[in-house]
């Protein structure tokens, strides 16, 4: 019985094992078109986890859109994800013939010939998208480029770092409130999108010295369902409700005006949300120009494989020992 059972295990595997490989290889059809959309992700944040949200969103991009997608990461020297490696970030070069920049980054004190792939592509009057700490991406001491700090994403985004509304139990509970601002309902970003309560703390952008620059134009407003400044005064200061999201545009030295979408919103924990997955979605097809494409009910955003992020924070709560992502 034994022999026998062993025949027939290689007898019904020789003709399961052409099933698998078919099922599992592109055929010509299913291949990406050559004159498809190249979607850059750039990642490299310390805190929220952009390693493991932006690979998750560019696998939807991938489906949906039917993109060419690439995410470059901070890597260490045997090429293993490093996300408080600051000083670099690898793959940039691919900036260069992309159709879209999707940009989380946190304070990187990248060397010139890296930043250039970015500030390059953000003058060439293409489509961006950022998300949370792109109005912080980089941070250098130097005086001499003080402008990468605070005024290259108020251009570029709408706004730079100012402050948030506290961290408190992080990821324990949602600590933002998002809703649809009164007479953006239409915009086609917010299609099929529900009002939800988010794990990001609420960040300042609008209000007292403050407010968006160029012609950023709301779509959502967050309100703090808990806040540092509340309970220290300062809400003259420092509101309980800011915007969330945005549209704008920047025109860069080749004088092509680009659309940019951004969002303050990037918790990890955020993305396991449908709403937020689809504001993100949605808004990569706004920038490019892709809106007649969103139906009403809004698009597919269901997760391809699983999405089961650490939580946000410093030091080495990041996933030790994760290799990129690599994309056909």
């Amino acid at each position: 019985m034994k022999h026998f059972s062993t025949a027939v295990f290689w007898l019904l595997l020789s003709f399961v094992l052409p099933q698998v490989f078919t099922a599992c290889s592109k055929s010509a059809e299913e291949e990406v078109p050559s004159d498809a959309p190249l979607i850059v992700f750039v990642t490299g944040d310390e805190e929220y986890r952009s390693e493991e949200s932006m690979p998750m969103l560019a696998r939807i991009v991938q489906r949906e859109l039917g993109a060419k997608v690439k995410v470059c990461y901070s890597l260490d020297s045997a090429g293993i994800v490093a996300p408080n490696r600051t000083e670099s970030i690898s793959g940039l070069e691919a900036l260069e013939t992309a159709d879209l920049m999707v940009l989380f980054i946190r304070f990187r004190n990248l060397p010139d010939s890296q930043r250039a792939f970015i500030s390059d592509y953000a003058e060439s009057g293409r489509p961006m998208v950022g998300f949370r700490t792109a109005t912080h991406a980089f941070y250098y001491e130097d005086s001499t480029r003080q402008f990468w700090n605070d005024e290259w994403p108020t251009q570029v985004f709408g706004q730079q770092w100012i402050t948030h509304h506290g961290h408190f139990e992080d990821g324990q509970a949602p600590l933002t409130q998002v809703s649809l601002l009164e007479g953006a309902e239409e915009h086609s970003i917010l299609h099929g999108l529900e009002e939800f309560d988010a794990f990001s703390w609420l960040y300042h952008v609008d209000g007292g010295e403050w407010s968006l620059a160029g012609d950023s134009a709301p779509l959502l407003y967050g309100h703090a369902i808990r806040s540092n400044h509340e309970a220290a005064g300062r809400l003259e200061q420092f509101p309980l409700d800011q915007p969330v999201a945005w549209t704008k545009t920047y025109t860069g030295n080749s004088g092509q005006s680009a659309r940019v979408f951004f969002t303050t919103l990037g918790h990890p924990y955020d993305f396991k949300l449908e709403s937020m997955r689809r504001l993100a979605l949605q808004g990569i097809y706004w920038a490019l120009g892709q809106e007649t494409a969103i139906p009403e009910d809004g698009l597919n955003v269901e997760v391809v494989g699983s999405y089961a992020p650490n939580n946000s924070g410093f030091g080495r709560i990041y996933k030790q020992g994760l290799r990129p992502v690599l994309f056909e």
